[in-house]
């Protein structure tokens, strides 16, 4: 029998990662999770009374079918009410991922390509000034917390202590001229605060592929660094880049939301997910969790075709 096309293979082996995924979240997040049975029950409840909230939580239900229809609520995208609001999960998210998206996005690409091309500027020059100004720049970036650089730009940018010139809080977004007011400070910030990081893995990256024999053939040849940087380095090293670019992208939506969210009062789902862990909201973390696990898989299974399209070696391994 002949083995499954490679395409079918990755789609199972994703499936598989994602019921590992979600039945070791929903086993956390519900079975050893907060027990929420005397939430809504007063002083010396009864027995009958015990037995009747845990009747309507699910409690007294097994554990694998308390799963299965789990699953089925991912797979229809019917994931309950909130615990907090009474609104529909799907609404929350629906309303704040937007949201989230439109926020982190300009930060996230500005802060990647400007990490490659100093990555690249960085490998050129390995051993030399521009090297050691940029790792120590970036180095030195690293060093300081993610809550120092937002309060640091907030009083530079938007107090009369500084420039005064975007809003601190809030987002009140009508067109493109307020989302630039109101996304500027918080992408700023996470430019910053992953710039470093950014620019120390593409540099490490680009090192090794200017090591390669085909570059040395390549300057000795002639070749201009132009060609050699963006047509042979940069190309050969789109798998590493790649699978950064792709793996980040769960990450910094859902967890580099939360403290700018949190901080700068935008309702995203960085800002839902954070109200929700203060105030015990297991159904709409449990939404949060599983759907963060679910984007991970995709990313996953993404990188694994697209290695294909990039270097098809990798399909003949």
């Amino acid at each position: 029998m002949n083995a499954p096309p490679y395409i079918f293979r990755k789609i199972l082996a994703a499936a598989a990662l994602l019921l590992g995924v979600t039945f070791i979240s929903f086993l956390l997040m519900v079975e050893f999770g907060a027990d929420r049975t005397y939430d809504s029950l007063g002083k010396n409840p009864t027995a009958e009374q015990i037995a009747e909230v845990r009747q309507q939580l699910g409690y007294d239900r097994p554990f694998l079918l308390r799963y299965g229809e789990f699953l089925q609520q991912l797979a229809t995208l019917d994931l309950g009410h909130s615990d907090t609001s009474g609104e529909p999960v799907t609404r929350i998210l629906a309303r704040t991922f937007p949201v989230s998206l439109a926020l982190m996005l300009p930060g996230f690409l500005i802060g990647n390509l400007l990490g490659i091309l100093l990555g690249l500027w960085a490998a050129w020059y390995r051993g030399k000034w521009p090297d050691r100004v940029i790792m120590g720049a970036s180095v030195a970036g690293m060093s300081i917390s993610f809550l120092v650089i937002i309060i640091l730009l907030q009083v530079l940018l938007c107090t009369p202590w500084g420039v005064n010139l975007f809003p601190s809080r809030g987002w009140e977004v009508h067109d493109l001229t307020s989302y630039a007011r109101f996304a500027t400070v918080p992408a700023l910030s996470l430019i910053i605060v992953t710039l470093g990081y950014n620019t120390r893995f593409y540099r490490s990256v680009m090192v090794e592929e200017l090591g390669r024999d085909h570059i040395r053939t390549a300057l000795a040849f002639g070749a201009s660094p132009r060609a050699i940087l963006f047509t042979h380095v940069l190309k050969n090293s789109l798998v590493p880049v790649m699978t950064r670019l792709i793996f980040s992208i769960p990450l910094v939506v859902i967890s580099g939301s939360l403290l700018l969210e949190s901080y700068f009062g935008i309702p995203g789902i960085g800002k839902a997910t954070f109200e929700a862990i203060t105030s015990g909201d297991q159904s709409l973390l449990k939404a949060v969790v599983s759907l963060t696990a679910i984007l991970f898989v995709l990313a996953q299974l993404a990188i694994d075709l697209l290695y294909r399209q990039v270097d098809p070696r990798i399909a003949q391994a």
